[in-house]
């Protein structure tokens, strides 16, 4: 396992070709102040709508577009949740194998309600808000993946995400 190096700051995001590690990314999360870590990871699975024996994924992007993207999606969860402790998104790109981790997002707050909510927010917008394409392979062939989608600013997908950390009144 290769170790990923941690910032100082309390907002990491990346966009690399190196292997992910949910458990150094929970570590570097965890703070002293916050009492809940929520850890997501995306993998590479074997099938996506009509293919099945998927071997693999590539993912392309412009590094620099994607990683601005991921700031502002993580500028956007801290305005919604200001008391985030840290919150991180790696995302991988070119080739990633069958059951490798493509995404990981971590988030640490003082209280698990709002970091699965946080959590969520982060990867439901990096898929439809970070400009990623992806390659899926199997043996004899490729294709682009059918599933694509608009590509959305981070005040799109918090104006019409229902899972964008809106939560209904409660009624007693």
């Amino acid at each position: 396992m290769l170790f990923v190096e941690s910032t100082s700051t309390p907002d990491w995001v990346s966009v690399s070709p190196i292997l992910l590690s949910a458990a150094d990314l929970t570590a570097w999360a965890t703070r002293a102040n916050c009492g809940a870590v929520v850890t997501f990871c995306g993998t590479v699975r074997d099938n996506s709508h009509d293919l099945v024996d998927i071997q693999a994924l590539e993912y392309e992007t412009s590094v620099a577009m994607a990683e601005r993207r991921m700031l502002e999606i993580v500028a956007e969860a801290r305005n919604r949740w200001p008391m985030l402790g840290a919150v991180a998104i790696h995302h991988r790109m070119g080739r990633v194998e069958l059951c490798e981790t493509a995404v990981v997002v971590a988030v640490s707050s003082p209280h698990r309600e709002e970091a699965f909510d946080a959590a969520q927010f982060c990867i439901d917008a990096v898929k439809n808000c970070v400009p990623m394409w992806k390659r899926e392979l199997w043996e004899g062939g490729s294709a682009w993946s059918e599933e694509g989608r608009t590509i959305l600013t981070v005040r799109e997908v918090t104006a019409s995400s229902p899972n964008s950390g809106m939560k209904a009144a409660r009624t007693t």
